[in-house]
């Protein structure tokens, strides 16, 4: 009689500590796909700003040609004294400058979000493992069931709150 409560207290800690793990597994899975949502907006951005720099350097480029065939039709005819062409130049220019913001900021973006690995999850199980490694290489079962507690206690905690930071 007296192994039954013995085994009873065994197998509530096996399935206390099965819940848990299963908990962390599930919260690490939760942060992985919250960082990865949050890298891949940020190469969606990029895409679509250096879109918008390729758009505005190709009109900056037609613009540029229409004031380059102004200015030709203005040396070959000798022209009144009135230059179209400088108003098609200044808009080519503000268009490219446009382009170039654009694009330096569609870099920016894209190295933001490269490579779309999630960082913050994957230090978390590393945190784990070494939590659990130091727990199982102690003496005793109760210091390594404690350990298991212990890691479980602070770590969801911890990936609670960098997928919070990640949200915002």
């Amino acid at each position: 009689m007296a192994a039954d409560p013995q085994n009873s207290n065994l197998a509530q800690a096996i399935q206390e500590v099965t819940e848990k793990a299963q908990l962390l597994v599930r919260e690490e899975i939760a942060l992985a796909k919250a960082e990865l949502t949050e890298k891949v907006t940020k190469l969606i951005k990029g895409a679509v700003v250096g879109i918008a720099a390729g758009i505005f350097l190709i009109l900056g480029l037609l613009y540029l040609l229409d004031a380059l065939s102004w200015g030709i039709w203005r040396l070959i005819e000798g022209g009144g004294g009135i230059n179209y062409w400088l108003g098609f130049l200044i808009v080519a220019v503000l268009l490219f400058v446009f382009g170039g913001i654009a694009g330096f900021l569609a870099a920016r973006f894209v190295k933001s979000g490269t490579p779309p690995t999630p960082k913050m999850a994957i230090e978390e199980a590393q945190l784990i493992r070494q939590t659990i490694s130091s727990s199982s290489s102690s003496t005793g079962r109760s210091s390594s069931s404690g350990g298991l507690a212990s890691a479980h206690s602070t770590t969801p905690t911890t990936g609670a709150r960098a997928a919070s930071e990640v949200d915002r």
